[in-house]
């Protein structure tokens, strides 16, 4: 009878053992995976083959990589097309793209480990740490290019920041701000200014030799709109990028690398580069009437340099599939990868289960934004798979990427093309049909 109950006694504890396996959050991607035992097959691999390979026979792509793993199973990883189509370069899967907007999730959750250790909370008013920042709203522009301006109906917040609900550079601001960005680029273009310093920049040109020069100056502009009441997308976190400086001590290249990038084992992912790693970029083209143009490759030229003080939090960011792939696992575990925590699951349940944004704003119908992520609902989705769960965002060039907790899955996928028809959705909706 002792024996007996010994014996039922240890298939308890491997039915648990096995259980708690099962529900474990992976911590390294696999890459050799069983297709059967996840559910789906190498012929509806296929399929996606067969999609991503007419998008290069049709020349509406010059490369690109998709992605695909379903608890931390590497299900799809391949890349299509070259990365240098006059010298016939095949592309592959460990080439850099420019991630331009998929840096600011990297920025915001770098910014909500200050949250956690206790050191600003999302709900602080930014004034606290920089007391610069405009506590005013523009009302209209003056003759002489001033701003006739009111007091602000709410403080702006580190939630405001990263939910792009600031009113930092909108409205009449932002349009009177562009009008002078149009005006220092054609002046740089024509050799009567200076040209663009070193790294990824938001324009384009511009000197400053740190971040934090860009932001006081920025500080001396009114709002454009009351924070919280409106979206206007992109220069919020910039801010919130210098406000990781201030707050931390460290330099934003600094702080995200020692606690993001190196921490999930991401280290080809940076702001700067060695010139020999100049070649692993993708080059640029657009499709314009059916054919693939070369592009300017100043974007990657400007990540090689030996002055490496600029670093933005908007965008700057490069780097292969699978290092953003690490990121965006973290993200569906609830915060940890690698055997290290990043954030605790309830950051990240703060950061994608609430929306920021008002009912109606110019994101249109349906959108709305936690913090650093689009939030999708029965509204708005890209694909119709995609679960009310998922968040998610992109980048200039054609980067996109999803992660979607009630699916237990990731989807990227990486164009590097300022101009181009629209090809992630198909992908989207052939990443789902997986496990259909």
């Amino acid at each position: 009878m002792k024996k007996i109950y010994l014996s039922l006694a240890l298939l308890a504890v491997c039915a648990g053992a096995t259980a708690q396996q099962k529900s474990a959050s992976a911590q390294a991607l696999n890459y050799n995976a069983n297709l059967k035992a996840i559910g789906t097959s190498e012929e509806k691999t296929k399929r996606i083959d067969s999609l991503l390979q007419s998008f290069i026979d049709q020349k509406k792509a010059s490369s690109l990589v998709g992605f695909v793993a379903k608890g931390g199973n590497v299900v799809y990883n391949k890349a299509f097309g070259y990365k240098d189509v006059e010298n016939q370069v095949p592309a592959s899967i460990d080439d850099y793209y420019i991630l331009f907007s998929q840096t600011k999730a990297v920025t915001t959750v770098a910014f909500m480990t200050l949250v956690e250790k206790g050191l600003v909370s999302v709900d602080d008013p930014v004034s606290k740490y920089f007391p610069e920042i405009s506590d005013k709203v523009a009302t209209a522009i003056k003759e002489d290019g001033t701003f006739e301006t009111r007091p602000v109906k709410t403080p702006m917040t580190f939630a405001h920041l990263m939910s792009h609900s600031s009113g930092i550079s909108a409205g009449l601001v932002g349009k009177a701000r562009r009008a002078e960005m149009e005006k220092r680029n054609a002046a740089a273009t024509s050799g009567a200014a200076p040209t663009a310093g070193p790294g990824q920049r938001t324009g384009g040109a511009g000197t400053a030799k740190y971040l934090r020069d860009d932001m006081i100056v920025l500080a001396k502009y009114p709002l454009g709109f009351d924070p919280g009441s409106e979206w206007s997308y992109h220069i919020s976190t910039n801010m919130l990028a210098y406000m990781v400086e201030l707050i931390s001590g460290k330099s934003l290249r600094e702080y995200v690398k020692s606690t993001v990038l190196d921490p999930l084992g991401m280290t080809e992912t940076d702001w700067y580069y060695v010139p020999s790693k100049l070649n692993r970029f993708v080059k640029a083209y657009s499709d314009i009437d059916g054919k693939l143009v070369p592009q300017s490759n100043k974007f990657s030229e400007a990540t090689i340099s030996t002055v490496q003080s600029y670093a933005e939090g908007a965008i700057g960011l490069n780097g292969p599939i699978g290092d953003y792939a690490k990121f965006c696992q973290m993200l569906l575990n609830k915060g940890e990868f690698n055997g290290k925590r990043i954030l605790k699951p309830e950051t990240i349940e703060l950061m994608t289960k609430v929306n920021r944004l008002p009912a109606e704003n110019s994101g249109g119908k349906g959108f709305q934004f936690g913090l650093g992520f689009e939030l999708y609902n029965a509204e708005k989705k890209p694909v119709p798979e995609v679960s009310n769960t998922a968040f998610a965002w992109g980048g200039l060039y054609g980067t996109d990427y999803i992660i979607d907790p009630e699916n237990n899955m990731i989807v990227l996928f990486y164009l590097n093309m300022p101009k181009h028809e629209p090809m992630y959705k198909p992908f989207l909706s052939k990443a789902y049909q997986l496990f259909k």
